[in-house]
């Protein structure tokens, strides 16, 4: 298989997010990750001369790299400043530049106010002194997509002209995201043509929303080369995101690369943590929902040769299929849910739990699987579910200047505890005062809560009812539970109590 480079800048590029600023252990954190775990084969992770933080970042993941071997996959963006750019970098422990050079005329002549000539010759100047230094130099073509449409000459002059220095890679990127795939192609099938024994990079800018597209259409036509970030971070509306440009690669052109697909998730949402920018739902590879069906028929065609399954598996990211309840729910979505659940129903049962669901659906409800044991305990005419966990009573109360304490009564296989407790919050006082009777009375574990989010149930007012979704982690498996209160904090006890009763 042909095999493609990938160089992410989510740490550079990526930083440029309007709003987004890594501190300097979190972009440690990222780089390690980037090149241990999800062997990416190169990063950059700075603009030379930014700030003393970017210093910092950029010294400490210099000094791990070498010490892992790693340090020629690592870059940094320098200019054509004369000395200043190499110093500063040679100064982090860096030993490679990405030199950005002006890629268009309109830009060497209106920036720069120079002359092609006069441009080249700071070029040589800067990439000879890094050459002392020890320095690896590879070169951006700033706006090369403006310079291919208004002036090719300008480029193909620049590229000739620096074909014999020690330059690693021509860099090339669609500054101003403005290129399709058409043009794409061609244009980086003119520079293949024009310096066929040169190593092309294609950086791609989102404004069209074609950055994948066009990264697809540069590897079909030649690039040995790409750039991504991870979740699409980047200038504006961001750059081609790492997760669809792997898929593409693999699935639609049958190209290599080293990437660890089962990490990009991890990687993801570590980026997504640290960034402040959530992943959307719909989002490719990535995003919480793009591997559940809702639609009953598809979970049908699962069962049946998996009619409805592309590439995209997604035990491949290290995830799993899932099959959303709901109003489009059949009875293959149901009966999917039951038997993750373990649970066995006659045709008719199921039928009237699926009747049950759909009309929950039409409400506008939403129903995950932790519902199901509820509802098909309600439809089977069961008063209750059997109810090994119940709440008896209980007290929370907060005051000014004083942490909130809460008192409760818990009731767990017919023997009643009480204990109390105080938290940073009243629902966190709940928690621990629950956690001590668990741990200390009855010698139990307690699960691990490991997210909390409160919500206007979908179709309520804001004077209405609330929506809290806890997410609970136990013996290695996620529980998910809500429940529906006019007070926050009741809907969280509430659902609390139903976690316990599942487990």
């Amino acid at each position: 298989m042909r095999k493609v480079e990938v160089m992410d800048t989510t740490l550079r590029d990526g930083e440029q997010t309007n709003g987004v600023s890594f501190v300097p252990h979190e972009k440690l954190i990222v780089a390690r990750m980037l090149l241990q775990d999800l062997h990416v084969d190169r990063i950059e992770v700075a603009s030379a001369r930014v700030s003393d933080g970017e210093r910092e970042a950029v010294t400490n993941i210099c000094r791990w790299a070498n010490m892992a071997g790693m340090i020629d996959r690592v870059e940094v963006l320098g200019f054509v400043d004369g000395h200043t750019s190499v110093d500063w970098i040679n100064g982090c422990g860096c030993s490679t530049m990405n030199l950005l050079c002006k890629g268009s005329e309109r830009h060497c002549t209106y920036q720069l106010k120079k002359t092609l000539d006069q441009h080249l010759a700071d070029i040589r100047r800067v990439i000879e002194y890094a050459g002392s230094l020890g320095i690896a130099v590879n070169i951006y073509l700033e706006d090369w997509s403006n310079g291919m449409k208004d002036s090719p000459d300008y480029v193909h002059r620049m590229v000739s002209a620096l074909a014999d220095t020690p330059i690693r890679r021509f860099m090339l990127p669609d500054t101003l995201g403005v290129l399709n795939p058409v043009q794409t192609a061609e244009y980086i099938r003119t520079m293949v043509e024009w310096f066929p024994d040169l190593h092309f990079d294609f950086h791609a800018h989102n404004d069209y929303d074609l950055a994948t597209s066009n990264v697809l259409a540069a590897v079909m036509n030649g690039c040995r080369g790409v750039h991504t970030s991870v979740n699409g971070l980047g200038e504006r509306a961001g750059n081609a995101p790492l997760s669809s440009v792997q898929a593409i690669l693999k699935d639609q052109l049958q190209v290599a690369t080293n990437i660890n697909e089962e990490k990009l998730v991890e990687v993801s949402r570590l980026i997504a943590s640290y960034s402040g920018i959530a992943i959307p739902s719909n989002k490719p590879i990535i995003g919480e929902n793009v591997f559940t069906q809702v639609a009953g028929v598809h979970a049908d065609g699962d069962n049946k040769m998996g009619l409805y399954q592309n590439d995209l598996l997604p035990e491949r990211f290290g995830r799993k299929r899932e099959y959303a309840l709901g109003k489009n729910s059949g009875k293959a979505n149901i009966q999917k849910n039951l038997e993750e659940l373990g649970l066995q129903l006659t045709p008719e049962q199921a039928r009237r739990v699926t009747d049950r669901i759909i009309e929950l659906g039409d409400k506008k409800q939403i129903v995950t699987q932790e519902d199901l044991p509820y509802i098909v305990s309600d439809v089977l005419k069961h008063s209750v579910v059997n109810e090994h966990v119940k709440l008896l009573s209980y007290m929370v109360s907060t005051a000014y200047g004083l942490k909130p304490m809460a008192s409760v009564k818990l009731e767990v296989d017919n023997e009643v505890f009480e204990e109390s407790a105080m938290g940073d919050g009243m629902y966190d006082a709940f928690v621990r005062a629950v956690r001590h009777i668990y741990r200390d009375r009855l010698g139990r574990q307690f699960p691990w809560l490991t997210n909390y989010v409160v919500s206007i149930p979908p179709g309520g007012r804001t004077d209405a009812l609330v929506q809290t979704t806890i997410t609970w982690t136990y013996n290695e498996k996620t529980y998910r539970t809500h429940a529906l209160d006019a007070d926050q904090t009741e809907a969280a006890i509430k659902a609390t109590i139903k976690m316990l009763n599942l487990i």
